[in-house]
């Protein structure tokens, strides 16, 4: 049966790169992989005819001869002889990314990153604080109490008994890593006596069943700076959870929120507030106190004539920004009241200002009307 072409089964152009060929190979040698196509009894010649046609392409002279001369450059010398190292010292070097995929997908990953020593980084702890409005303002240092693993003091995070030490794992000599030869090829996995850390512990600390922690509340005190906004996000690097063995310690984040205020209502570093005025403040004009953020008091003239929903600006007395010198504003809002439950005497003087009252008195309600009686009058017309 005649062999089918090279660059044909790996599906590239005849000028493909190197990189194009890795590329294709690495594709099909996962579709084709036996362990994938368990029921397939093509899988493994598929498997192997890839590996072949990449053996001789990704080497520049073999594949100068295959270009000139075809199967015929390696007729005589055979199927082991085109491709001495296919299945040595080569192969395993090539197809050591392909097993890191496709034993990933298989197997759990092959635990990169995973530390050989046993010391494994300790995880991020998040704390969600609730503050005021007024230590948002001013900031604040704040106490808190968290419940988080720390080094065992027994064995001072080793996780063996005091006077002992974790030895070498004796599976896998230490590596943290056990290889088994299937086949042609050579499967990489993490070693199950001691989970890939290389080491166990014969004498485990009776404090801490050999972890190298234990839980226990902490006091850490944190600074809230001036400015921050709901949401804000506070990093305590090492203050999260130990890690195991004498493993570096995790993170710590606080997540803040900011309490709803019974006045104000901020947008960024601006302070609104509504504040409701009496109907003569707003016709007679005058001076009305108010709160303000930072637990003071500030005076606002009212002039004559003052409408509802007019906004008032105190430049400089909004919340600060954060990491920075600059300051919002404080925005008042008046609404006008409407008189209730009016006594005889007030309903009289009331009707005594409206028999005196002429458009004058009230220009937009009596432009309104003006124009309302013309429409109508046109529609008539």
């Amino acid at each position: 049966m005649a062999k089918r072409d090279y660059y044909d089964i790996l599906s590239v152009s005849r000028d493909a790169d190197s990189q194009d060929l890795k590329n294709a190979f690495r594709k099909l040698a996962k579709k084709h992989h036996p362990d994938r196509n368990p029921d397939d009894t093509s899988a493994e010649m598929n498997f192997k005819e890839v590996n072949e046609a990449y053996e001789v392409l990704k080497d520049p002279q073999k594949r100068a001869a295959y270009d000139q001369f075809g199967h015929d450059a390696f007729e005589g010398a055979g199927f082991g002889s085109a491709t001495s190292h296919a299945f040595g010292a080569d192969f395993s070097a090539s197809m050591s990314e392909i097993f890191d995929d496709l034993f990933g997908e298989f197997m759990g990953g092959r635990a990169r990153g995973r530390p050989r020593s046993g010391r494994e980084r300790g995880g991020d702890l998040r704390y969600n604080m609730e503050i005021t409005l007024r230590d948002a303002f001013s900031g604040k240092t704040a106490q808190i109490r968290v419940p988080t693993s720390v080094t065992c003091e027994t064995c001072d995070g080793s996780g063996a008994e005091p006077g002992t030490h974790p030895v070498a794992c004796p599976s896998c000599a230490g590596v943290g890593k056990i290889r088994a030869s299937q086949g042609f090829f050579t499967i990489e996995r993490t070693c199950p006596h001691c989970q890939g850390r290389g080491e166990t512990i014969e004498d485990p600390c009776e404090g801490c069943a050999a972890s190298g922690r234990v839980l226990k509340e902490r006091t850490l005190s944190v600074n809230i700076p001036a400015g921050v906004e709901d949401g804000t996000r506070i990093r305590l690097g090492g203050e999260g959870e130990a890690g195991m063995r004498s493993g570096p310690a995790g993170d710590l984040y606080i997540f803040l929120s900011i309490k709803p205020h019974e006045f104000f209502q901020r947008d960024g570093a601006d302070i609104f507030c509504r504040v409701p005025i009496a109907m003569t403040t707003a016709a007679l004009g005058g001076q009305i106190e108010v709160p303000t953020v930072d637990g003071g008091r500030s005076r606002l003239k009212i002039p004559e004539g003052t409408e509802t929903s007019r906004q008032f600006r105190m430049r400089g007395k909004g919340m600060p920004v954060l990491r920075s010198a600059l300051t919002g504003d404080f925005y008042i809002q008046v609404e006008v009241e409407t008189p209730k439950n009016l006594t005889r005497k007030q309903k009289d003087i009331l009707r005594e200002f409206e028999k005196a009252s002429t458009d004058e008195t009230n220009p937009e309600s009596s432009g309104f009307f003006a124009r309302v009686r013309e429409f109508f009058e046109g529609m008539g017309d």
